[in-house]
């Protein structure tokens, strides 16, 4: 078959031809028998969405960085793509080159969102990779997972051969140059990943047995080859000294995100107990604003964006950020360029950089007390008061903001309707502030679902029946004029909360889920929770068990292979909150978390 003649017969039939084509501004071009390892980097969702990654395009520089090294670009094909795909026998392949991705040496797959797992399985399913690593024979590609999910691997660990915990630029390339020493050998893959075990960040989940016990707790984990080992994750002390991208891909289509990017920090400091982020991501590394500002000016030159965005957990916590912000301001203003700010949090942004932004764009500004009430707020160390809240947005107000919306979250542990009471006062108290000025609120409300390595993974997850309760109690209460009330899916939390908590044993139901035709779970319009809690059912597997369970605190956790924060802290960090007690800032003193140690 003339796969060239089939590929472009398929692109006149597909809506976004532009998705499989590659060939983009900066995409990287290479002589495939010069580089020793090939490696795609495979996002699992589609192109528009997987192109506004900005860890993609990092290791995609870091690794083309190499003249040994070809990185190459693989996305979920749409509907349509691979309907196509499947009915002329066309298997997965990169952008770059259309290579089947199971000629790779490696396909290492960004796990951003539990509920893109079911699409890893249909990518492997279209590269007729087989599914379980153990039925994988020694010429298919070694099978790699990062990101923040990745600090739970156990829902994936037997499909995965390798995962990379913490930082990935280093990690990644490491784990090629040991591949290819490797290949020199003749070594089989069992040989390879004991040497990659060795790497600082990586775990390997079949050096690891795990036993269960009657009441379906895990009983224990023994490591294969001696002494219990558990895997610390990959931290760059100094990120200014690895590279960020500045010759960005630009697709030729329109993406989420069309801009230029740059990330001022890495990790944060202030220590809310709900959200993993700020925990794994620790400790809070900056860049210089030097390095910012000309990363900056080289981004836009090379990719031509009209917008730039500062990237990281909470953009007005950087210690230069007025600086930083007027001067980039000035650079944009220059060159007709539009700045975003967004994570700005309301007790610390500058006013006066909000003025200057006002005064030459005004959009919407997106502010997330959490919580409705300040106890619960200190329950989840969420450091604002309501004095805060309303002075802030009053003075967004008087500066010509039109557009404000409001983040919450309900499920939170100790929650009560108090607390949801709150949520519509402080709504009701903003609709005043900005009196007859036509301001447009809305109150977004999401589902808490307890997290690995957090304050709450021990806590229980509210069921489905009480998020819908509390839904239905916040519609009636944020009936206000001006206001607009939207709210997350309760279906979706509960499967997302059986993956972010569970163990080897969901694979099965995930596997079940695919098979029964789930894929592209994020996406609202595509989830089907009758046939998940079905493949539940088929696989034997109680959702419950995974999330309204609280645990012990002695309780083996399934991540417990996975070294981040200590359990030491974490565990006090939790006590803290059933007292409702506040940690400090860490830059207002170690709290002794044990990310250094």
């Amino acid at each position: 078959m003339n796969f060239e003649h089939e590929f472009e017969k398929l692109l006149k039939r597909v809506e976004k031809p532009a998705r499989y084509i590659g060939g983009e501004i900066n995409e990287a071009h290479k002589n495939v028998s010069d580089c020793k390892t090939r490696f795609g980097f495979a996002f699992p969702d589609i192109y528009e969405i997987g192109m506004s990654y900005m860890g993609m395009q990092i290791l995609y520089a870091t690794l083309n960085g190499r003249a040994d090294i070809f990185c190459e670009r693989i996305f979920t094909p749409g509907f349509d793509m691979e309907s196509l795909m499947k009915e002329n026998k066309i298997p997965l392949f990169t952008l770059e080159t259309k290579t089947p991705i199971k000629k790779l040496d490696f396909v290492g797959f960004t796990l951003q969102y539990e509920l893109s797992y079911t699409n890893i399985l249909n990518m492997l399913s279209l590269a007729e990779i087989p599914f379980l690593a153990k039925d994988r024979d020694e010429n298919m590609p070694i099978i790699v997972g990062g990101g923040p999910c990745a600090f739970n691997p156990e829902p994936l660990a037997d499909i995965f051969d390798v995962f990379i915990i913490g930082d990935g630029e280093i990690a990644t390339v490491k784990l090629c140059d040991l591949h290819q020493k490797w290949k020199e050998t003749g070594g089989n893959k069992d040989s390879f990943l004991k040497m990659a075990s060795e790497i600082e960040g990586v775990y390997v989940p079949q050096f690891y047995d795990i036993k269960y016990a009657e009441n379906g707790q895990i009983s224990e984990i023994k490591y294969k080859f001696g002494e219990f080992k558990t895997v610390k994750k990959n931290i760059i002390p100094n990120i200014n000294e690895v590279l960020f991208p500045t010759q960005n891909i630009v697709p030729f289509i329109e993406t989420v995100h069309d801009r230029s990017v740059v990330e001022i920090f890495r990790g944060c400091s202030r220590g809310c107990r709900f959200c993993q982020a700020g925990m794994i991501y620790r400790p809070l590394r900056e860049r210089t604003k030097d390095n910012i500002v000309q990363i900056a000016k080289d981004q836009l030159k090379a990719t031509g964006h009209e917008e730039l965005s500062l990237l990281s957990l909470s953009t007005s916590d950087y210690s230069e950020f007025e600086p930083l912000v007027l001067e980039l301001m000035s650079m944009c203003r220059s060159d007709n360029v539009s700045l975003s700010l967004p994570s700005l949090r309301l007790d610390s942004f500058s006013f006066k950089v909000l003025d200057e932004i006002g005064g030459y764009k005004k959009s919407g500004l997106t502010f997330a007390p959490e919580a409705g009430t300040q106890r619960l707020r200190d329950v989840i160390n969420k450091c604002i008061t309501d004095d805060v809240i309303y002075d802030s947005i009053s003075q967004a107000v008087d500066l010509g903001w039109s557009t404000i919306k409001l983040y919450f979250m309900i499920g939170l542990p100790t929650e009560t309707y108090e607390d949801l009471d709150g949520m519509a006062e402080i709504a009701r108290k903003i609709t005043q502030i900005c009196n007859k000025k036509r301001v447009k609120i809305t109150v977004s409300v999401s589902n808490f679902v307890p997290k690995a390595h957090t304050p709450f993974q021990w806590e229980a997850q509210d069921s489905y029946e009480s998020f819908i309760k509390k839904h239905n109690y916040l519609r009636d209460k944020l009936k206000i004029k001006g206001v607009t009330f939207n709210y997350h899916d309760s279906s979706t939390s509960i499967i997302e909360g059986v993956f972010a908590r569970g163990d080897r044993r969901v694979t099965k139901a995930l596997i079940k889920a695919w098979e029964n035709g789930c894929k592209f779970d994020g996406w609202s319009e595509h989830f089907k929770y009758d046939i998940w809690k079905k493949s539940f059912e088929e696989a034997g597997i109680d959702i419950d068990f995974y999330t309204s369970r609280k645990r012990s605190y002695d309780e083996i956790l399934p991540w417990d292979t996975i070294r981040s924060v200590s359990k030491e802290f974490l565990i006090r960090e939790n006590e803290k909150a059933i007292k409702a007690e506040t940690t400090k800032d860490c830059r207002q003193g170690c709290e002794q978390c044990g990310i250094n140690m």
